[in-house]
């Protein structure tokens, strides 16, 4: 190996080395500062609002740094008590229609173990009995290893379920005080943004502020139109739920679409958290019609969500539409649902790397070329 392979083999490495030693400390540092990192999060969104109210309403920095957070706060509560008080209203409308409906679906059950389940068990009794000793024995030692298989694996869940739950509990407090800690890091990001910006941008090279600021350019729009994709699949959700709704002539319609909307983020069920237990009462309940009309509207809206999603971020982010589908599915596969967020925000940080020139400068590097300075 010449020297020059050499010195290439040995930046290579260095590159390769760094990178690893970056990613396992980022990992390590995220688990014990995520609060601030949240902070950091919620002060670089607000950012845009702060300085509208700086020079629209002319309000000093901290002023219009508290205004903004105790609207976000706001915000949340408000969502909080709506959600309340919807879930309070639907408690009572479930509690003067539950019963009626229990009873038909208990009437339903009776039908059903009279009508086919009896029958089939004396059918199933008398071939049993038809059988000669050793198969009968068999049959029965089958069903005893699957009864307690499954009492086994019952048990298992329900014993998991309970050692659990004091951690889940215990999770509460921990949250609260997180949530604290994240609000008064956003408070005073937010407060010395432009001061703690400078202090940075100070530290670093002329060619690491260049490329610093691309990629946090790149990272705010993809940002922001990634929440704007959001919102907007959120609203064909519901559009498609309400239209779906009132053809059906359901009751409530505009309350199940907005909860429809909602449950749209829930990982791996999305909207099945609605319409997969409505569809089955509809069936049991003897009401085929409404549950068949169910059914073509779930499917109307896994389909659209299938097809629409990697459009609109694409669009929204500013990506390939083919290369936001593959780091949609890579990331469900590696991290299941945090996956589908993980993805597209891992392919938006090395679009803004490639964009800020970085990858080109890690090849020049390893290839010992010389890399050029930044045009002033």
């Amino acid at each position: 190996m010449n020297p020059s392979s050499r010195q290439r083999l040995m930046r290579l490495l260095i590159v390769i080395i760094s990178t690893v030693l970056l990613i396992v400390s980022l990992y390590y540092i995220t688990k014990v500062t995520y609060p601030f990192i949240i902070g950091f999060a919620v002060a670089f969104l607000i950012q845009p609002f702060i300085r509208f109210m700086e020079k629209k309403a002319r309000l000093p920095r901290a002023a219009a740094a508290v205004t903004a957070i105790l609207l976000i706060l706001a915000v949340f509560a408000g969502g909080i008590t709506l959600l309340i008080a919807e879930i309070v209203s639907g408690a009572n409308y479930f509690a003067s229609v539950v019963p009626r409906h229990v009873h038909v679906v208990v009437e339903q059950i009776e039908t059903m173990f009279a009508s086919q389940v009896i029958p089939f068990y004396e059918r199933a009794a008398g071939l049993f009995h038809s059988l000669d000793t050793g198969q009968q024995e068999t049959i029965s030692t089958n069903i005893r290893e699957a009864g307690e298989q499954f009492a086994s694996t019952a048990g298992e869940f329900i014993q998991n379920f309970f050692l659990k739950l004091p951690k889940l509990i215990s999770w509460i407090p921990n949250f609260a005080t997180a949530l604290i800690f994240s609000f008064l890091a956003a408070f005073f990001i937010s407060k010395d943004w432009e001061k703690l910006q400078h202090r940075t941008v100070n530290y670093l090279p002329i060619k690491a502020r260049t490329s610093l600021s691309k990629v946090f350019a790149a990272l705010k729009r993809a940002l922001f139109g990634f929440l704007r994709a959001q919102l907007t699949l959120i609203s064909i959700t519901t559009f498609i739920v309400l239209v779906g709704l009132l053809v059906l002539r359901v009751n409530y319609a505009i309350t199940l679409a907005l909860v429809a909307g909602l449950v749209d983020l829930l990982p791996y069920l999305g909207t099945g958290t609605l319409f997969v237990p409505w569809i089955a009462y509809e069936f049991i309940a003897g009401d085929p019609g409404l549950a068949i009309g169910l059914t073509v509207l779930y499917v109307i809206i896994i389909v659209q969500r299938q097809i629409m999603e990697p459009k609109v971020l694409s669009s929204s982010i500013g990506l390939d539409p083919l290369a936001t589908l593959i780091a949609l599915f890579v990331g469900f596969k590696l991290a299941g649902f945090f996956g589908l967020i993980l993805g597209p925000i891992t392919l938006v940080i090395l679009n803004a790397l490639h964009s800020a020139g970085v990858f080109t400068d890690l090849r020049d590097y390893i290839m010992g070329k010389e890399v050029p300075p930044p045009a002033k």
